[in-house]
């Protein structure tokens, strides 16, 4: 064959009809020939085809035969499986009586298997059986889940103080019961009753199968925290071995309970974190395991039972809770989180020590556990970590309460950290998914915050570094100034024209819409513009001649006005304060005032 041919070779494919009798041309009788073929081989698997051809030539006829019979067979199998399908019973349909009695078969096997317990507490083998029969219909009783308009069917019929029960079974003894179990017959491995209870209850609670039925998901609730539920499910964590797989499975589907519960009935965190979650959390957290899902998950219930409930964050005060935050977080000092996991986490414990930072006893709890050196370590190491660093030093350092740590940070040589990420937002922090205005925001807070709340000499070493460099800070306080005015009044101006439409078709503007054009201009970057604005007086009121001539050149340069100004310092000045009491709040805004005027 030469190099022609070659190219020209075609593979043999097989039984498709060649092209020219598709098209009607003169194909012959090689080609019927071809077309029966492919017409008796269709439905045949590849293997079967592939067999067929290896023989074809050989064996001819016969082998069709041979082939048609297995066609038959396989015809004849597929008629027999349709009809076992055909004759298997629909599923039993779940309903009120149903669940009556799925709930009855329940309590009678919980009752029998307590009975032989106590009957035969040295003897396994003769509670094994019971133990197994408890298990299968716990495991039935998941399609309850599927009814939440009948939970209330398990509080009527005290299924659900019988499932706390078996919250405290004595199934911890099954880890020595099933080694004291391998010398004896068993027909299959002993179930784990507790936790068997723990994936019911997870699905029970499940947060969109809540929402199907409130008045369901209400007395479930109740009945669940009226048994003390937490106190119980803490309880059988403190038992279960996360080693084995199952036992850390029932943990995180436990930790899954009360997500779903506090996402239902926040007003339950306080309760839930008395009742031993705070401790159990704290202690999980320290542990030296390695990082894995129930630690994630620990963070992150962590961060919900804080979340606007100071009571919650006196407990983990009380508790050491602070200390053990930051000893966490120092991992991440000088490294970032190795996984998508892990960061999360670390942004869960940031978040839940910012929580803590609102309560002001924390403040000092966090002063004196050297939270303010790490979080400035943080900001110097330029690692993932420093995003969140500064979220924590605004949260430290803001309202009077702050004023310990503000010139801590000062003799700490904070300044020298701050001021560099005031003079530029890093490009790694716009990396980590931080915008620039939330950068922005957290810096000329820190700032604000300081010269609120220092004093003497700490304020001069303060107000010197804006003289620094012919005023190079000065220089950039305006461009941001400028920078956020004009994103301010362009969201002014849209939300005047939106007004104007609804007055022109009829609407009123009640208290709710003007809360949200309110809210709408915050996130346009009013907060911020309120920063500067009050950084601006400030430092005009400092006694430093060159400040304030700085300040208002550059203003005037750039056609800026003194009366924008002393109206945004007026708008701040309002809203202030807030869940402050009444004489703080006048006293501040005439302090804001007084600046303003004398701006």
């Amino acid at each position: 064959m030469d190099v022609g041919e070659l190219l020209n070779y075609q593979p043999d494919r097989g039984a498709k009809r060649p092209r020219g009798e598709e098209d009607g041309g003169a194909g012959g009788a090689g080609g019927d020939e071809d077309s029966r073929g492919g017409k008796q081989l269709k439905g045949m698997s590849a293997r079967e085809l592939a067999r067929y051809r290896e023989v074809a030539g050989a064996e001819g006829g016969a082998e069709m035969r041979e082939t048609e019979e297995l066609i038959g067979d396989r015809k004849i199998i597929l008629e027999k499986l349709m009809d076992q399908d055909a004759e298997e019973p629909e599923a039993e349909l779940v309903d009120e009586s149903s669940v009556k009695k799925m709930i009855l078969t329940f309590e009678k096997r919980s009752y029998k298997n307590q009975e032989l317990r106590i009957k035969f507490p040295d003897n396994p083998e003769k509670f094994m059986e019971s133990e197994l029969d408890l298990n299968d219909i716990i495991q039935e009783m998941h399609v309850i889940a599927t009814m939440p308009d009948l939970y209330h069917l398990l509080v009527e019929l005290n299924a659900v103080h019988s499932l706390l029960g078996l919250l405290s079974h004595e199934n911890t003894d099954i880890l020595s019961l099933k080694s004291s179990m391998e010398y004896c017959y068993c027909p299959e491995p002993e179930p784990h009753v507790a936790i068997a209870v723990v994936d019911l209850l997870q699905e029970l609670t499940d947060i969109d199968t809540l929402h199907e039925s409130e008045d369901g998901a209400e007395v479930l609730i109740d009945a669940l925290l009226e048994g003390q539920v937490v106190a119980l499910l803490v309880q059988n964590m403190e038992r279960l071995d996360e080693q084995v797989k199952e036992e850390a499975d029932g943990i995180y589907n436990t930790l899954a309970i009360i997500e779903n519960m506090a996402e239902f009935r926040p007003g339950m965190c306080t309760e839930a974190a008395q009742q031993g979650l705070m401790q159990w959390l704290l202690k999980r957290i320290k542990a030296k395991m390695p990082f894995d899902a129930n630690k994630l998950y620990c963070s992150e219930i962590l961060a919900i039972l804080l979340q606007n409930n100071d009571n919650t964050r006196e407990l983990l005060g009380e508790m050491d809770g602070i200390d053990v935050l930051l000893q966490q977080l120092s991992v991440f000092k000088r490294h970032n989180p190795s996984t998508a996991e892990e960061q999360e986490m670390m942004e869960n414990l940031f978040d839940a020590l910012c929580s803590c930072l609102m309560l002001p006893s924390n403040r000092d709890r966090f002063l004196r556990g050297e939270g303010l050196q790490l979080m400035n370590l943080m900001l110097r190491e330029k690692k993932m970590s420093r995003t969140s660093a500064l979220k924590v030093l605004d949260h430290g350092m803001i309202g009077p309460e702050g004023t310990d740590n503000c010139h801590k940070f000062v003799d700490i040589l904070g300044l020298r950290t701050i001021f560099p990420l005031f003079m530029k937002t890093p490009k790694k922090m716009r990396k980590t998914g931080v915008s620039e205005r939330e950068h922005e925001e957290h810096v000329c807070s820190i700032i604000a915050s300081m010269l609120r709340n220092l004093k003497s000499q700490q304020r001069s070493r303060l107000l010197s570094k804006f003289t620094e460099n012919d005023c190079e800070k000065v220089d950039r306080l305006m461009e941001l100034h400028f920078k956020y005015l004009e994103a301010v009044q362009q969201a002014d101006k849209r939300i005047e024209g939106e007004k104007h439409e609804m007055v022109r078709r009829g609407e009123i503007l009640d208290d709710s819409m003007e809360d949200e054009f309110y809210l709408r201009r915050l996130d346009a970057g009013l907060f911020v513009l309120q920063l500067i604005c009050y950084i601006m007086v400030e430092i005009s009121n400092s006694g430093i001649p060159q400040l304030q001539q700085r300040v208002h050149q550059i203003l005037n340069l750039r056609g800026g006005s003194v009366k924008v100004v002393r109206h945004i310092m007026r708008e701040y000045a309002e809203s202030i304060g807030d869940g402050k009491s009444d004489e703080f709040k006048e006293a501040e805004r005439k302090r804001i005032m007084d600046l303003a005027d004398n701006f």
